[in-house]
C-alpha cells in the first residue's frame, strides 16, 4: 500500500487540493479525485499522513454509492481511474481514486442530523434550535432527535470554517425548487443509510452531502459520501452509557487526534489551532488508522 500525503499527477492539470482530496481535470467533462492520506483537524491539515486512510474513505464511499443509486444519481463514471494517468502514476491512484463526471457544484453543504452532537448540541443549549429548526425541550448531548433535520451550511473558502445557515438562506442561494429537492433528497439518503448502518451496529449521528448539477440540470450526489470524514459514526454498544452520562459517545473518526491536539502544549501553551499543526506521535497516527479500518470492516464485513 502506497502512503500518499500529497499526490503528484504530472500528466493531468491540477484543479484543486482540498483538505483530503486532490482533483485533476481529465478532458473537459471528467475529474480524477484522489483521496490522499492527509488528515485535517480544526480545519488545519496535519503534517503526518494516516496510512491507508485515502483507500478506506474511497472504499466506503463506493460501497455507499452502490447502495444509494436508486435515491439520487451520483457522479461516478464507471471508468477505471488508472485509465486517466501514466503507468508510473498508477500506484498513486489505485484504490484511492474515483473518475467522476464534472458537475456544477452547488455552494451549499447539505447537513442532516439524526442526533444532537457537536455544534448542533452547542446551538441547542443556547436557542433550543439548530440552524433555525426548533427542537423540543429536554434533549441532552447525543440525544436522538424526534426525526432527522436538515441543517445546511455555506461552503467556506479554504482555511475558513463552514458556516451554519437557515433553510431560507438556501432558498435565496439556489431557489425554492432546488432547495426543496436538496432537503428532501438529503433526508431520504440519510434515513436509508442510517437504517443500513444500524444493521451493522453503527449509528450515523449526522452527515453532510455535496451535490452538483449536470448539463441537463439534474441533481447529482458528488464528492464522497458517508465516510468518517463527512459523518459522525458511533458504535451502538457505547451509545447508551454515553447518553446517560451526558458525554460524547465513542466515535469512528479523528477524535483521537482532536483529543490529543486539545491536550497538547507548545512552549507551555495550548496549540492555537493555526498552522503549522504539532507533529502527531506514532501512537496517535496508528490509533486513528485503526479506527478508520475498523469502521470500514464493520460496515462492509
Amino acid at each position: 500500500m502506497t502512503t500518499v500525503h500529497t499526490s503528484s499527477i504530472q500528466s493531468l492539470p491540477l484543479l484543486a487540493r482540498g483538505k483530503v482530496r486532490d482533483n485533476y481535470a481529465v478532458g473537459e467533462d471528467r475529474i480524477l479525485m484522489v483521496a490522499s492520506d492527509r488528515l485535517s483537524a480544526f480545519d488545519v491539515i496535519m503534517g503526518e499522513p494516516i496510512p491507508g486512510k485515502g483507500e478506506i474513505l474511497t472504499q466506503m464511499a463506493l460501497w455507499w454509492f452502490d447502495r444509494l443509486g436508486q435515491l439520487c444519481p451520483n457522479h461516478l463514471t464507471g471508468d477505471p481511474p488508472e485509465s486517466a494517468v501514466t503507468p508510473e502514476e498508477v500506484p498513486q491512484v489505485t484504490g484511492r481514486s474515483m473518475l467522476v463526471k464534472r458537475l456544477t457544484p452547488i455552494p451549499v453543504e447539505a447537513v442532516v442530523r439524526g442526533y444532537l452532537a457537536g455544534s448542533g448540541w452547542k446551538e441547542y443549549q443556547e436557542s433550543r434550535s439548530v440552524c433555525g429548526v426548533p427542537l423540543p425541550e429536554g434533549l441532552t448531548n447525543a440525544s436522538k432527535l424526534p426525526r432527522p433535520i436538515f441543517t445546511p451550511a455555506a461552503k467556506a473558502a479554504a482555511g475558513e470554517h463552514d458556516e451554519n445557515i437557515s433553510y431560507d438562506r438556501v432558498v435565496e442561494i439556489v431557489g425554492p425548487k432546488l432547495a426543496q429537492q436538496i432537503r428532501e433528497t438529503s433526508l431520504e439518503i440519510y434515513e436509508t443509510a442510517a437504517q443500513i448502518a444500524l444493521t451493522k451496529g453503527m449509528i450515523i449521528a449526522d452527515t453532510k452531502f455535496e451535490f452538483g448539477l449536470d448539463e441537463a440540470g439534474t441533481l447529482v450526489l458528488m464528492d464522497e459520501v458517508l465516510t468518517p470524514d463527512s459523518s459522525r459514526y458511533w458504535p451502538v454498544e457505547g451509545y447508551q452509557a454515553a447518553l446517560a452520562a451526558g458525554t460524547n459517545p465513542p466515535s469512528y473518526d479523528k477524535q483521537f487526534v482532536r483529543d490529543w491536539l486539545e491536550a497538547t502544549k507548545i512552549n507551555g501553551k495550548p496549540w492555537d489551532k493555526t498552522p503549522p499543526a504539532p507533529r502527531l506521535p506514532a501512537e496517535v497516527i496508528e490509533k486513528t488508522a485503526a479506527k478508520y479500518r475498523e469502521a470500514l470492516e464493520r460496515l462492509t464485513g
